[in-house]
C-alpha cells in the first residue's frame, strides 16, 4: 500500500461539525455480518456508522461538479434532491438529483453490501446541458471515525494496484475506490488544503496533497468521466484498518453491484412479509407501518441485539462537533421500551426478546436503567428517570400478552423485575427527572408509568411465590395513586379562572411544594431558558404528560379533572399546521430554534412534536372518539412527508426559506426520531383493535373498574417526607434498614416503641395506628438504628388533615 510523504499544509484543519439531522432516508442490511448503517440527507451520504450503531465515522459524502468559466455546483446545496426508496418499508434508496440551474441531474442507488461492511454508490452523471466533456466529477467524503472529527488521519494509496483514498484513527479505517479510474485525488485538512477549497478555487485538483495527519481532513477523488461515461460505482469500505478496509472493497467490486443490492432487497422483503398484514388500512397508512418497522430494526445494534438507539441523527448536527459525541445514537432505556412496543405492533414479536435479554443485562446492581447509555451499558448522561426504570416492567407483561414470551419466560425475569421494582420503592414517587430529562419533582407521566408498574410487578411477585412483596408494591402503588390530585391537580388558579375550569394536572409537582397540602406551592425550573426565565410557579406550567393517567389506565378518560386539563393544553400547547395539529411539551419549553431560525445552542424556542399528537389519539380513542384519532393519524403520516420518516419536532411558525423551515415539517432537532414512528404504528394498532394497545389491565382493573378505590395508607420516608396525612388513613413509615420507631402524639404523648419489618425490597416499614386520630392532631416519630447503636436526632411530624 503507497504511502508518500507530500504532507497537505494547514493542520489540524477549521474546528469539525457534524451535519444535517433531517434525515431523508436511513439504511442497513439485515445480515448481522454486514456492521455498517447509513443516512442521506440533501441527496447525499451522511453520517456512516461503523462497527456499532452509536458510532459514526462519516460527517457526509458527496459529489462535486465543475465545468468552464468558473462553474461549481455541490451536489448538497445546489441540487434539488429526490429520493424514493425501492418499496415502502424497503431501505435502498434511488436519489434524483437535478442541478439548480439545469445543467445536470445525478442519479444514484444507494445500499448496504450484506456480506461486508461496505456502503455502495452506483451514479449516473447526466448532462443536461452540454456534452460530458463539459464536466468534471469529484467525490468528497469527510471522515469522522469514532465519533470524532479532530484526530483523523488521511492519504491517498492503493490496496493490490487498486487506487484508493484511506483514512484512520485509533483502530477504525475507512477506503474508498471507484469502478473507474480516478483522474486525481488528494488528501486535505478541511477548510485549509482539503479539495473543497481547490475545487472552489480552480475547478480542479491543481495542488494535490498525499497525506493530512492528525486533523479534521477530507478525501477528494476526480472520477474520469470520459473512462466510464458517466456511469460509476463508489464503494466505500471499514475495517480496524486500513489494509482490511482496502480488501472489503476490492471484494465487492469483484462481486459486483447487482449481487449486494439484490441480496440486500431479497432479505428485507422477507423480513417485511413476516410482519402483520396491515388489512383495512389506507396505502398510505400501510406504507408508513412497513417504514416504521424498518426504522425500528435499522436503528437495532447487531453485535448487540436488542438495543436501539434513538435517533441516527445528531439534532442540529450542522451547528455541533466534537463535544457533542452521543447525539442521539444512545440507547434511552425509555425510548428502547417504546420502540419495543412499536415492534409488537406491527407484529415483529421475536425481536421482543432481544430487547428484553439488552434491558437485563445493562439494568444497574440497584435495580435502575441509566438515563441513557452507549449500546456496551456504559452511562453516557448520569441523571435517574424514575419512568426508565417502570418501563422495562410493563415491557414484560406487554410481551408475554402479545406472544413475544411465554408465561414462564416473564417469570425468568422476575429478578430483573423484583430490583426494578425495589428501586421504585425506595426512591419514588419524585423523580430526579421527568421523562423530558429536565426538572425533578412529581410528573403525571412518571407517576403513571411507576404506579402501573409496581401492580405489574406485584402480580409477577404473586405468582413467583413472594405474596409479601406482592402486597407491599401493591399497597404502595395505592397510596400513590391516591396521591395523584395531592401532588399536581391545581385549583382556582388564574389560569384555571381563565380557561373556565375548576383545576388541572400541572407539569411538575414542585418538590418541595408538593409535600405540603398543595401543588401550588414551589417553583419549578424551565430548562433550556435565559437566566432570567428559568423559573415558574409549579401552577402555570401544564403538558400532555397528564394525559399518561388515562394511557396508563388510572384516570378515566371522562374524567373531569382530565376533561378540565385537556382544555387547558390545548388552549396553551396546541398549535394547527399545514399538516395538521400537534402540541408543544409544555408551555416555555426552551428546547428548540430561535425565533429566527438559528440552531437551538442551550436556548431557544420548544417546537411542537408529532409524538404528541400520537398520544393525543390514544386519548381521544379511549374517550370513545375514534374519527377523531384517525385524523390525527392523518396528520402525523403528514409530517412524515414524502420521506416517511417522522422528525422529533416540526416547524410551527411562518417559514423561514434560507433555513429550511416549513410549516408542518421537520424542524432541526431530529429526523426520524423512533420513539415517534412507535407512537404512531401504536396509535394505528390501538384504533384497529378499538383499546389501547399498550395499556396495562392491572390498572384499569384496579382503578377503573368499580368504585374509586381509597388508599388506607399514606408512605413516608427519608426521601419522600409527608407532612400531613388525610384523616382515617394509616401512617406508613419506610425506612432504607431496620429501626426502632420511637413515636407519639402532638407533644409527645402516649409515647410507643415500634420495630420495623423487612419487606424484602430493600427498606424495612412499619404502619402506626393513625386512622382513628381526628384532624388536627400531630404524629411526632424519631428513629433509633440498632446495626450502628444510635439515634437519628431529629423529630419529624405529619399532621392529620381532613
Amino acid at each position: 500500500m503507497a504511502d508518500s510523504s507530500r504532507q497537505a499544509p494547514g493542520r489540524p484543519g477549521i474546528p469539525a461539525r457534524w451535519t444535517s439531522s433531517a434525515k431523508s432516508g436511513i439504511g442497513t442490511a439485515l445480515n448481522p455480518i454486514s456492521r455498517v448503517w447509513f443516512t442521506l440527507s440533501h441527496g447525499i451520504l451522511n453520517e456512516i456508522y461503523f462497527p456499532r450503531i452509536d458510532r459514526a465515522c462519516t460527517r457526509d459524502f458527496g459529489l462535486i461538479v465543475t465545468g468552464g468559466q468558473g462553474f461549481f455546483s455541490e451536489e448538497k446545496r445546489d441540487t434539488l434532491a429526490r429520493v424514493e426508496p425501492f418499496a415502502p418499508g424497503v431501505p435502498a434508496y434511488h436519489l434524483e438529483n437535478t442541478c439548480g440551474e439545469g445543467r445536470y441531474r445525478i442519479d444514484k442507488d444507494v445500499v448496504a453490501d450484506p456480506g461486508r461492511h461496505v456502503i455502495w454508490q452506483r451514479i449516473r452523471f447526466t448532462p443536461l446541458q452540454g456534452t460530458l466533456a463539459d464536466y468534471r466529477l469529484f467525490a468528497l467524503l469527510a471522515p469522522h471515525l469514532g465519533n470524532q472529527g479532530a484526530g483523523n488521519s488521511a492519504w491517498v494509496g492503493d490496496y493490490k494496484g487498486t487506487p484508493m483514498l484511506f483514512a484512520q484513527r485509533d483502530a477504525l479505517a475507512l477506503a474508498l475506490a471507484s469502478s473507474a479510474p480516478w483522474a486525481g485525488r488528494s488528501v486535505g485538512f478541511v477548510g485549509q488544503s482539503d479539495g473543497w477549497q481547490e475545487l472552489r478555487r480552480h475547478g480542479r485538483l491543481v495542488e494535490t496533497w498525499d497525506r493530512a495527519d492528525d486533523g479534521n481532513v477530507a478525501l477528494t477523488g476526480e472520477i474520469d468521466l470520459a473512462a466510464c461515461g458517466g456511469e460509476v460505482l463508489l464503494v466505500l469500505g471499514f475495517d480496524t484498518n486500513a489494509h482490511e478496509a482496502g480488501q472489503l472493497v476490492l471484494r465487492s467490486l469483484y462481486d459486483g453491484f447487482e449481487r449486494a443490492r439484490d441480496a440486500y432487497v431479497a432479505e428485507w422483503r422477507q423480513w417485511l412479509d413476516g410482519l402483520v398484514p396491515f388489512d383495512g388500512m389506507s396505502d398510505r397508512r400501510r406504507e408508513l407501518n412497513h417504514i416504521s418497522a424498518m426504522v425500528f430494526k435499522v436503528h437495532e445494534s447487531k453485535p448487540l441485539p436488542g438495543g436501539l438507539i434513538a435517533s441516527l441523527s445528531i439534532p442540529w448536527g450542522n451547528a455541533k462537533g466534537d463535544q457533542d459525541l452521543g447525539g442521539y445514537h444512545l440507547a434511552w432505556p425509555r425510548d428502547l421500551v417504546e420502540s419495543a412496543g412499536g415492534l409488537l405492533a406491527v407484529g415483529a414479536v421475536r425481536h421482543v426478546r432481544d430487547v428484553l435479554e439488552f434491558l437485563r443485562v445493562t439494568q444497574e446492581a440497584d435495580g435502575h436503567w441509566p438515563q441513557n447509555m452507549w449500546l456496551d451499558g456504559t452511562p453516557y448522561w448520569n441523571g435517574v428517570q424514575m419512568d426508565e426504570t417502570a418501563f422495562p416492567i410493563l415491557l414484560v407483561d406487554l410481551a408475554e400478552r402479545e406472544g413475544a414470551i411465554s408465561h414462564e419466560e416473564a417469570r425468568a425475569h422476575w429478578p430483573m423485575v423484583r430490583k426494578a421494582a425495589a428501586f421504585i420503592v425506595q426512591n419514588g414517587p419524585v423523580s430526579q427527572q421527568d421523562r423530558w430529562e429536565e426538572d425533578p419533582g412529581y410528573s403525571p407521566f412518571t407517576l403513571a408509568a411507576e404506579i402501573a408498574a409496581l401492580l405489574v410487578a406485584a402480580d409477577l411477585a404473586a405468582d413467583c411465590g413472594e405474596p409479601e412483596v406482592a402486597a407491599y408494591l401493591t399497597e404502595t402503588a395505592d397510596a400513590w395513586n391516591d396521591g395523584i390530585e395531592r401532588w399536581i391537580y391545581a385549583c382556582d388558579t388564574p389560569l384555571s379562572r381563565q380557561h373556565g375550569v375548576e383545576g388541572y394536572y400541572v407539569r411538575i409537582g414542585s418538590v418541595d411544594g408538593a409535600c405540603a397540602s398543595s401543588p401550588l406551592h414551589g417553583f419549578v425550573p424551565i430548562k433550556n431558558r435565559p437566566p432570567d426565565d428559568s423559573e415558574a410557579e409549579a401552577d402555570v406550567v401544564v403538558s400532555p404528560d397528564a394525559l399518561a393517567l388515562v394511557r396508563f389506565g388510572l384516570r378515566a378518560a371522562d374524567d373531569p379533572r382530565i376533561v378540565n386539563t385537556v382544555k387547558v393544553i390545548d388552549a396553551l400547547l396546541k398549535v394547527e399546521t399545514p399538516n395538521g395539529p400537534a402540541w408543544h411539551r409544555y408551555n416555555n419549553d426552551g428546547y428548540g430554534e430561535h425565533a429566527d431560525g438559528r440552531p437551538f445552542d442551550g436556548t431557544g424556542i420548544g417546537r411542537a412534536w408529532p409524538l404528541l399528537t400520537g398520544e393525543r389519539a390514544h386519548y381521544e380513542l379511549a374517550a370513545g372518539r375514534p374519527a377523531e384519532a384517525d385524523r390525527l393519524l392523518r396528520a402525523i403520516e403528514a409530517f412524515a412527508g414524502d420521506c416517511g420518516l417522522l422528525p422529533e419536532q416540526v416547524w410551527d411558525v411562518d417559514a423561514i426559506l434560507d433555513r429550511e423551515l416549513f410549516p408542518g415539517q421537520a424542524s432541526g432537532s431530529a429526523r426520524p426520531l423512533v420513539w415517534a414512528h412507535a407512537e404512531y404504528v401504536k396509535a394505528c394498532r390501538s384504533l384497529a383493535d378499538g383499546r389501547i394497545f399498550d395499556q396495562p389491565p392491572q390498572t384499569v382493573q384496579r382503578y377503573l373498574s368499580g368504585r374509586p378505590l381509597e388508599a388506607s395508607r399514606i408512605v413516608w420516608r427519608f426521601n419522600h417526607k409527608v407532612r400531613t396525612l388525610p384523616a382515617g388513613r394509616t401512617l406508613r413509615l419506610q425506612t432504607p434498614a431496620r429501626a426502632l420507631v420511637h413515636w407519639g402524639l402532638d407533644d409527645w404523648r402516649d409515647v410507643q416503641d415500634v420495630p420495623t419489618r423487612d419487606v424484602g425490597l430493600g427498606v424495612h416499614s412499619v404502619d402506626l395506628p393513625t386512622g382513628a386520630l381526628a384532624a388536627g392532631r400531630r404524629v411526632v416519630f424519631t428513629f433509633y438504628w440498632p446495626e450502628d447503636d444510635k439515634w437519628e436526632g431529629e423529630d419529624f411530624t405529619v399532621t392529620v388533615g381532613e
